[in-house]
């Protein structure tokens, strides 16, 4: 690793970066936090936006009363406005994201014809998730699909999950994102991407796989927090037999033989089970004797599909539950430490309104109006994926991101580079939303490339995607004009003073810092400035969230 930046093929040498770049910077930084605007817009979306600020800051007398306007209307996407979302997306050359599962399921993954690309849905998906993250108006829900994709993790570009992926990003993440936390564990299960990717479709009586059933438990709905060990049996869990505290192995061996028949149609064979990739319960795969999952006993000879739908109930219901998923959306949103009274608080209003159709939105309605998320800042840091797309908001950028294009290819291509590929993580955990674990010194490198590529990168009429120069008022262009009206674009919020100084300072690269510069008729200044705003991207500040 060298410490050059590459601005349009010329690097800048080490001497001019400002020293508060990642290299010098502490991991994270514990800080004043910033306006409540600034905290909420970097948290609930994927960075500021002028026009976002402006309609946040419109909300209300205070900004408390503003935070609460803003999370209420964020968490009702059917009435925002998403025109210029649509309209993109309408616009684009894709073909899958609309289709059905069974026409997913014959052009992509059968393809009788061979005419098609398996893995097409999935780089469209790859393509409209960032276009939803950049563009949406409905910016907490594209938060929040992000969230429940890692939370409920398939890995992408596994056989046959590559190919009907999108219908598990369209038709059971968007549809959830707000809604019942144990209608979503329903929907997620009976998926085909989940069926295949943790085998359930072949879980029979007759050959148990307990794949599904384990991540079920320990990953999707208790947590591995809730796991009392192996060696401990059912009856010895305290609180057994009403109220068990956690769940054992057995608990996940009983679970396998409730979900045994929950399989899809996927054979070209038998008529009676079809070939439309849609779910499908074979009763004559399924384990019909009595279990015992949570203390809860299960008589043998239920109705298709109640013993699953029972387990589904159980950790739905239970407080273990309740307490994993919270600290999990307080860590997402507040710190990777979260107030352990914050989390029991959040769960409390989960658990009371576990049969509420919009359960998972008043969790986060409590979650993002407490003190804490308002008054906590600077120990989150943004990952790749969230990095860019806020990148993209704060310079009004236009990508084309249709398939095919050179320009969004190398956009996925490099986000690959970054490791945070989107629906790329191959284990069931999905990507880590912890600080520590993409600072490291390549991490921040290959983001570093990333942004800096974006920065200097043209379209096919060699207009650049982020016209900078463009977006750049002409009433104070001084290197202390420029950085400072950067920094409020960028930031939100005035930066420590040495810190401005050092963007004054490069910017000025020498001469007097209140001189107007041209930046609109010489190129060379105007790569200084984009050069600025670059480094901006790739100080810490822009880093933590």
């Amino acid at each position: 690793m060298t410490d050059s930046v590459q601005v349009r093929g010329e690097p800048l040498r080490s001497a001019e970066l400002p020293a508060t770049l990642p290299h010098d910077a502490p991991l994270t930084r514990r800080m004043a936090p910033p306006p409540i605007p600034i905290i909420a817009l970097n948290r609930m979306a994927y960075g500021i936006t002028e026009a976002d600020l402006a309609h946040f800051n419109s909300l209300g007398n205070s900004d408390e009363e503003r935070l609460a306007a803003y999370v209420d209307e964020q968490l009702d996407p059917a009435n925002i406005d998403d025109s210029d979302y649509e309209n993109r997306l309408v616009n684009t050359n894709w073909i899958t994201h609309n289709l059905t599962t069974e026409q997913l399921w014959i052009d992509y993954r059968r393809d009788f014809a061979g005419e098609t690309n398996s893995a097409l849905p999935l780089d469209e998906l790859r393509r409209l998730a960032l276009l939803r993250a950049v563009y949406s108006k409905r910016q907490l829900q594209a938060v929040m699909v992000d969230f429940w994709h890692n939370h409920f993790n398939v890995h992408g570009p596994q056989f046959i999950i590559r190919s009907m992926i999108m219908a598990y990003d369209r038709d059971v993440m968007v549809p959830n994102a707000f809604g019942n936390f144990r209608t979503f564990l329903e929907a997620v299960g009976t998926n085909v991407s989940m069926l295949y990717y943790l085998d359930n479709y072949t879980n029979s009586s007759g050959g148990p796989n307990e794949n599904y059933a384990r991540e079920l438990f320990e990953l999707h709905g208790l947590g591995e927090e809730n796991y009392l060990g192996a060696g401990i049996r059912q009856h010895e869990v305290a609180g057994y037999p009403d109220n068990p505290v956690g769940y054992v192995d057995d608990d996940v061996y009983e679970a396998t033989r409730c979900f045994t028949g929950w399989t899809l149609s996927n054979s070209t064979n038998n008529p009676t089970i079809g070939d439309t990739g849609e779910f499908y319960y074979r009763d004559d795969w399924h384990d019909r004797f009595q279990k015992q999952v949570l203390g809860e006993y299960i008589p043998a000879n239920q109705a298709p599909l109640a013993d699953g739908k029972k387990v589904y109930d159980l950790l739905a219901g239970h407080p273990g539950t309740a307490r994993y998923i919270c600290r999990k959306l307080c860590r997402r949103f507040i710190s990777d430490d979260p107030d352990e009274s914050l989390v029991q608080a959040a769960a409390d209003v989960f658990l009371a309104q576990k049969d509420a159709p919009d359960q998972i939105a008043q969790v986060l309605r409590y979650i993002l109006n407490s003190a804490e998320f308002r008054t906590t800042f600077g120990t989150k840091v943004k990952r790749p994926f969230e990095g860019l797309a806020a990148q993209l908001r704060a310079t009004n950028a236009n990508i084309n991101l249709d398939i095919g294009d050179s320009d969004g290819n190398t956009i996925i291509y490099r986000l690959d580079d970054a490791g945070h590929q989107l629906f790329d993580w191959p284990a069931p955990n999905g990507y880590p939303d912890v600080a520590g674990y993409w600072l490291n010194t390549t991490s921040i490198y290959k983001r570093w490339r990333l942004f800096n590529w974006l920065m200097s990168d043209r379209d096919q009429d060699d207009n650049f995607h982020m016209d900078i120069v463009g977006e750049t008022p002409t009433d104070s262009t001084s290197a202390e004009g420029l950085t400072d009206y950067w920094i409020g674009r960028i930031f939100g919020y005035t930066l420590p003073d040495a810190e401005r100084q050092e963007f004054i300072d490069f910017m000025a690269a020498g001469y007097n810092p209140t001189y107007n510069l041209p930046i609109a008729t010489n190129e060379e200044t105007a790569e200084r400035l984009r050069a600025l705003v670059g480094l901006m991207f790739m100080s810490p500040s822009f880093l933590l969230r």
